[in-house]
This record gives structure tokens, sequence and C-alpha cells, in this order.
């Protein structure tokens, strides 16, 4: 076997003085956040740019015991290597490292015991420029008996960023509190999930459904509704129908679904007699924070339309459009997705793509880039668009990703969050008020997310006007 993918110990009669070992590793920002993952040191001085720009060093500094893990890697693995216990380490920190600074450990040692087979090693630490950033004693048993072993390949390790939501989350924070009807709350993660955008500062909740109900929901969900309004109906269709009375008088500037069906609060929203309908066909958007991919990715509809017919297509495709102009993105770029990147007359999703391609290029759809059919690999990869041939400007770098139905939706989401690690923020668009979404299975940071989209959404739009 190859000798770089053997492990050899030195055993105590084999170590001499003055013998040492040394390792080089670089630091980077992956390493603080996978040693901050670890261990649970989130020190703003290592993990928050804005805090160390004022703390004593004025920048982020690598976590000191990321070095003095480099010197038991030293010890376990080449000097004295495997079959050493480690018994005590003292450490002086000498000078901070930062994020790209090249680290050279080295153990030396320095004194032999042979009652115990105790060997006490000198340990220090030097950055690129010959500054000692650690050093101090480390005192092991060393082996009896040679040891080779094959060396293990070292974990494959993926560093998942969630900070795509920063920016609105930073803009929601700073505006008033949203007053939201909450329909029909009576689960306690419902309540729950109201509790917490309160507790925040991003909405002013009012509980909309069977008052015993949800204060039951809330004794299960251990909050306490102290301050909180309560407007007691008698069942879901009738919280529904009063949330939506009080978003057209203009008593509530939103509505968030609580423990009732979808279905039932969006009827109530697009009912003939609703002044929160307009004559754009609802959507819903998931707001994706996918720690794969560069900025937010917006999938529509995943949630609402079934089976959308073209003419709809062109009404999720605006809907999802104008919120992004909304969130400051002048020109997004809208992928409209099929299973592949060629029109072929057998499947109609590749007709329906080219034909709002077409729209957009004749201002049908306003706003966008928009190309399709494009698969979704061609949608979010440069490098499967390039292999591909394909020469378009959303290709490699879509913002929006128009699914062909629900189902594909819903899949392609799933997959994203379950396989991928992503969060949702979910929105229902096309009304006169923004709908926050939530699902019980969200983390707190897609609840949070899904509510301050609504903030954004419901600061930036003239009542009366179709949304966002």
């Amino acid at each position: 076997m190859n000798d770089d993918l053997l492990l050899h110990n030195r055993t105590f009669d084999e170590l001499t003085l003055g013998e040492s070992a040394s390792l080089v590793r670089t630091a980077g920002l992956d390493d603080i956040q996978l040693f901050a993952a670890m261990s649970g040191d989130v020190n703003p001085a290592h993990v928050d740019a804005a805090f160390a720009a004022h703390d004593m060093f004025g920048h982020v500094v690598v976590q000191g015991m990321w070095t003095a893990g480099l010197i038991s890697a030293l010890l376990g693995t080449r000097l004295p290597g495997p079959g050493t216990i480690y018994l005590d380490q003292d450490l002086q920190f000498r000078h901070p490292v930062v994020p790209g600074d090249v680290v050279t450990a080295t153990v030396t040692v320095k004194e032999k015991r042979a009652d115990k087979r105790i060997v006490l090693m000198d340990t220090r630490c030097t950055n690129q420029r010959g500054d000692i950033v650690l050093t101090g004693m480390a005192t092991v048993i060393a082996p009896a008996e040679p040891i080779v072993w094959p060396r293990m390949a070292r974990p494959d390790v993926l560093v998942r960023r969630h900070d795509r939501y920063d920016a609105f989350m930073r803009e929601a924070r700073a505006l008033p509190a949203l007053r939201t009807a909450i329909v029909h709350p009576c689960s306690p993660e419902a309540i729950k999930a109201a509790i917490e955008a309160r507790d925040e500062g991003l909405l002013d909740p009012v509980l909309i459904g069977p008052e015993a109900k949800i204060r039951a929901a809330a004794e299960e969900a251990q909050v306490s509704l102290d301050g909180v309004s309560i407007e007691a109906v008698a069942h879901s269709h009738a919280a529904a129908a009063r949330a939506v009375a009080m978003g057209a008088a203009g008593k509530v500037e939103a509505l968030m679904k609580g423990s009732l069906e979808t279905h039932e609060l969006l009827a109530a929203v697009v009912d003939r007699g609703s002044n929160l309908r307009t004559e754009r066909r609802i959507s819903h958007v998931y707001a994706m924070d996918v720690p794969g991919y560069p900025k937010p990715l917006f999938v529509t509809d995943a949630a609402v339309n079934i089976t959308p017919s073209l003419e709809e297509k062109r009404d999720i495709c605006q809907n999802t459009i104008d919120l992004l102009h909304v969130l400051g993105i002048e020109q997004p770029r809208l992928a409209v997705l099929a299973a592949v990147e060629t029109v072929n007359p057998r499947m109609p999703t590749t007709l329906d793509a080219a034909a709002l391609t077409v729209m957009a290029a004749r201002g049908q759809i306003r706003g966008a880039l928009v190309d399709g059919p494009l698969a979704f690999d061609n949608a979010i990869s440069m490098a499967a668009a390039r292999t591909k041939g394909i020469v378009s400007p959303v290709a490699g770098q879509a913002d929006i990703l128009l699914v062909p139905d629900l189902e594909a939706g819903n899949m392609l989401t799933k997959q994203l969050m379950y396989f991928g690690g992503a969060d949702g923020a979910g929105l229902v668009l096309g009304a006169r008020l923004p709908i926050i979404m939530t699902s019980r299975a969200d983390s707190l940071r897609s609840r949070l997310a899904s509510v301050a989209l609504a903030k954004i959404v419901a600061a930036r739009t003239l009542r009366g006007a179709a949304l966002p």
C-alpha cells in the first residue's frame, strides 16, 4: 500500500529528544463555522463581522481551540502517532489567527520518563509571517508497540450558511410591527408562530377564532396571551370571513394562516363579495434560502394552483416578479421549468414555457427576463447550461423558478428543504393584502422570514393595488 495512505507511530523506545513533526493548515471562514457548529462556540468575536469590527482586534478571529486542535491532530497521527494517550496540555495564546492565515503546528520531544512511558512535548503554532500564535506543553503516554494503520480519509463536510434572508430581515425589523389577523390559531404550533413573530417585533397579532380553543392551544404551547387581541368567532369558516372583512376595512394589514385548511382561507379571500379580491389570479411563492445557491431562490406555485392554465401561469409569473421588484430586484430572471430544455409537442409544459417566453417578449409579462423551457439543472447551474450549449440570459442564474404544476413544485421544494437543507418562507400574492403561509414543519427562521416578507410588501404597496 502507498505509504501516504498509512499512519505510522513512534514507540516510546524509538522517540529521541529534539525529534519533531509538523503539519500546515490554512484557516478559513468554513473552519470557523464548522468549529462553531461542533462546539457551540458562537462567540460573536468569531462569527459576527459587525460585532468583531468593534472588538479589540477589529475583525473576526478564529477560535483559539481550533488552533489547539492542530496539536491534537499531530500527536494522534504523527508524533508519537496511533496508540498515543493524551494526558495533559497547557496553552498560551500569543497572537490571533485570522481567516486566510497559514498555520504551522509543531510538536517536539522535550523529556522522556521511562517508568510509565510519559513523554513531554513542546507544542507551538506559527503563522505565515513567523508570528507565534500558540505555545504550550503536552503530556502523553507514548505507545509501546509499533502500529501501521490505514489512514482514514478526512470527512467531506459542507458548511450550510443560511444568510439569504438577511437583507430583507434587516429591512423588516426596521418597520413598525405589522397588524396581522391570525386566522383560526387553534393549535399550539399556530399560536406559537404568532407569538414568536410578535416577540421579534415583526407583527402585532389579532387572533381570530373560537376563544376557548385559542386559549387552550396557548396553554398547551406554554405561551401567554396577555395584551394580545382576540376576535371571538364560532368556527374556522367564520374566522376566515372575519379576517377578510377586517382586511377590507383596513383594520389589519396582512392575514396569516393558522390551523385551518389553506383552501378554506383562500376561498374567503377570492369570494366574489370579498374586497380583497383583484383581477389577478392569487398564487403562492416560496422564498427559499438554499445553502448551495448564491442568492434567494423563489419557487412558484407549489401550494395554491394545482394545474394552472397558460393564462393563470402568466399571473403567477407577474405576481412573483412584482414581489421581487418590491424587494429591490429590478430585473429578476425567471426560468420556466420543464423536464427538458427543448420544445416538444408531446410535452404540454414545454409549449407553455415557450409561450410564456414569447409573452414576456411582447410585454404581456413585464419587468423580468423570462426564458423556457429550461430543465432544473440548466436553470440554476451555469456549468450545466454550458454543457448543453444553452445560450440564455436566465440559464444558470435564475431568481424565479416557475414550476409546471403544484405537484412538481411541492416535490421540488420539499427536496430542496430535506435534501438541500433549504428554508422556505411562504407568501400568497395577488390579493390586496399579503397572506402569510407557514407550516408546522417550518423552522423558526422560515416562519419569521415569511412575516418579514409580508411586512415589506405591506409597507411598499399602496392600499387598493393588486399585490404583491
